[in-house]
């Protein structure tokens, strides 16, 4: 019998499948690292796992007080390790590298991954459990109808790797969509940009209006005689990661 409750504005959906507890586990053992945060461990199906690693500094983070409290009463041994608040009000909870694993609540995966890039400097790997569609929007290239925003800005720093899908009965309550976990890898050369805050800016506005020429998309970012260019003929799904990295110099 468990002693908490699943709260639906949170997105909270427990696995519960140990099968893929050990895929995710298999996945992360390929990896070295020191120091791991865990982000929103919930009933701590995962958190259990992690607690059997050895000499690794474990910290997890937790919005819910009920499962802070849960969890806290099953594992003791996370005494001090639980950080009860959001991840997006989260500072770096460790001086030096960390990776990030979790299953991440879905109405925040997004915003999740935005914090990840704040924090791209420290964190050379990250594991995470997406609804599927969003997991091959970040991991789809060019071209495609998946490639967007979140694929074009994970994309200039991580290398990313699809790794399995999850169906919706490995949960509890079962999601009403099919989840993925995917692994993102640092890039030993991340695209260079004129700065991440206007790359961002780029980005965001070029796709704001895909259907549209990217010289009209764009235009208020770059100077009129530069918008000649024959690049902003195509649409932003047609230029590369490179490519927006390259006109993040030329903007205003």
């Amino acid at each position: 019998m468990q002693d908490y409750t699943l709260k639906k504005a949170l997105g909270q959906h427990f696995l519960k499948d140990e099968k893929v507890l050990e895929q995710i586990m298999d996945a992360l053992g390929k990896t070295t690292f020191s120091r791991l945060l865990e982000v929103g461990p919930g009933g701590g199906a995962l958190t259990r796992h992690l607690l059997q690693l050895r000499g690794i500094e474990l910290k997890a983070v937790e919005l819910d007080e009920e499962k802070v409290v849960y969890l806290h009463k099953t594992y003791p041994e996370l005494e001090g390790k639980i950080i009860h608040k959001s991840i997006l009000e989260l500072e770096p909870p460790f001086e030096k590298d960390f990776t990030i694993i979790g299953n991440f609540p879905y109405n925040i995966s997004s915003q999740i991954l935005f914090k990840v890039l704040d924090w791209k400097d420290q964190v050379p790997s990250v594991f995470g459990m997406f609804q599927k569609e969003v997991a091959e929007r970040i991991a789809s290239k060019g071209g495609s109808k998946d490639y967007g925003i979140l694929s074009v800005l994970i994309q200039a720093y991580y290398d990313v790797t699809y790794l399995f899908d999850v169906p919706a009965t490995c949960f509890n309550p079962p999601p009403k969509v099919m989840s993925g976990v995917i692994e993102l890898t640092r890039r030993t050369t991340p695209e260079e940009v004129a700065s991440h805050k206007k790359f961002r800016l780029l980005v965001k506005t070029a796709f704001n209006q895909r259907r549209k020429m990217l010289r009209n998309a764009v235009k208020g970012l770059f100077d009129p005689d530069f918008l000649k260019d024959d690049i902003f003929n195509k649409r932003a799904e047609q230029l590369s990661v490179a490519d927006f990295a390259r006109l993040s110099f030329k903007m205003k």
